[in-house]
């Protein structure tokens, strides 16, 4: 079952890159846009992608459970 993107909010490598992406926007729009739309920017445009480069087990499990639902052993 893959690993909810909301649930990245506890993870302390993830907050530190939407404090990233916060300043980042912040400094494109010329004001602090705030943690929570930083988050909610973050979440849908690049969550899945760190997923996939830092949570690689996350994507090879899904991957393996779909894999073998697919297609049956053959004999």
């Amino acid at each position: 079952m893959p690993i909810k993107n909301e649930k990245l909010l506890t993870n302390k490598q993830a907050v530190e890159e939407i404090n990233r992406h916060r300043w980042i926007e912040s400094e494109k729009a010329g004001y602090d846009i705030g943690f929570e739309t930083a988050s909610l920017d973050w979440l849908e445009r690049f969550s899945t992608a760190w997923m996939d480069y830092h949570m690689p087990q996350r994507k090879s499990s899904v991957k393996a459970s779909s894999h073998k639902a697919s297609k049956p052993e053959k004999r």
